[in-house]
């Protein structure tokens, strides 16, 4: 499989199961890049919605994205500690242009106490039935809901403090 590779500046891109764009991040710092995952650290980068309006990202960011879970994880740290906002999602995949997944409308927002909430139910079933997931779509997505569930209880991986921590002082030196 293909990846980014350490120290370059990609893009990043969101679709929806339909292939339509969701949204791009336009610069995103690698950190690490390998076969298993790609991690990333982004600060006041543009973002583009699929309607055109732009923003820009107000914190520092580490992201992580795995090539054999469905879901990725976005570590912001802000002055009262980390909140990850996680996107169930397709593994991603590198074609050269930009890193991409596919964003199946289920998040889980997780404040700094650990304290979690699972967001977009609702758009999630309005788009399964709009664009038609198959149920072994449905199925996957919502085990690695419970996957997440556990990484996050068991503070696994992302959810580690000091694995975000050793992320973004690499990302610190990467800026300088």
């Amino acid at each position: 499989m293909e990846y980014p590779q350490t120290g370059a500046i990609i893009q990043i891109h969101s679709y929806k199961h339909d292939g339509h764009i969701h949204r791009a991040w336009k610069e995103t710092v690698v950190l690490k890049g390998s076969e298993e995952e790609v991690i990333g650290g982004n600060d006041r980068t543009l973002v583009t919605e699929a309607d055109g309006r732009t923003w820009v990202t107000r914190e520092p960011a580490i992201c992580f994205f795995y090539a054999k879970h469905w879901f990725n994880i976005i570590a912001m740290i802000r002055a009262e500690g980390v909140y990850y906002y996680c996107n169930i999602s397709s593994p991603y995949v590198w074609d050269g242009e930009a890193l991409k997944y596919i964003d199946y409308d289920l998040d889980i927002k997780v404040f700094p106490n650990g304290q979690y909430d699972i967001l977009d139910h609702d758009e999630y079933e309005r788009h399964r039935e709009q664009m038609n997931y198959p149920e072994i779509i449905d199925k996957v997505l919502k085990n690695n809901v419970q996957k997440l569930i556990q990484w996050i209880k068991e503070k696994k991986g992302p959810f580690a403090p000091e694995v975000v921590e050793h992320w973004y002082k690499k990302f610190i030196m990467c800026r300088k």
